[in-house]
């Protein structure tokens, strides 16, 4: 996990609907930018249908939420449309941010060991440095933690 204080990698990928973005697109506000295993799973779904619903919140506070997989753009569009969500999810699929954050690790799943994104989430200020970072997110939790900390 990239340490409170440091610069944020600076990264260019697809949304869902194929459009690029950059975090240096949203200098002048905060992101959150959490990473997340899968699309359509449970965990997963959780965070998004709670970011989606507390946007308009977050938004009100100078904010903006980036989602990052490692899934299809054509993935993402699924998941956006079945669940209805209002947020930027972006697609890693060479996985380049998601080890440039630090996300891709070790996890046992059930005694069986395997690589794959830990679940993470950045506060980045307005002038793209880490101001948090949390590897021990509860997914049903992590959108409502982070509006409580934006000022």
């Amino acid at each position: 996990m990239l340490e409170t204080g440091t610069k944020a990698p600076d990264f260019t990928l697809p949304d869902q609907n194929g459009e690029n973005h950059s975090l240096s697109d949203y200098r002048g506000k905060k992101v959150i930018l959490y990473f997340y295993p899968k699309d359509n799973t449970s965990g997963c779904t959780k965070q998004a249908c709670g970011y989606s619903a507390l946007l308009p919140q977050i938004e009100e506070k100078g904010a903006v939420v980036l989602g990052i997989s490692k899934d299809s753009v054509a993935s993402h569009k699924r998941f956006e449309e079945k669940q209805n969500l209002s947020i930027t999810i972006l697609s890693d699929t060479q996985r380049s941010v998601i080890e440039a954050y630090d996300v891709w690790k070790e996890k046992k799943t059930c005694g069986k060991v395997s690589m794959g994104v830990v679940r993470t989430t950045y506060l980045i200020d307005e002038d793209g440095v880490i101001i948090m970072a949390n590897d021990k997110v509860k997914a049903a939790d992590d959108p409502e933690k982070m509006l409580g900390v934006l000022v």
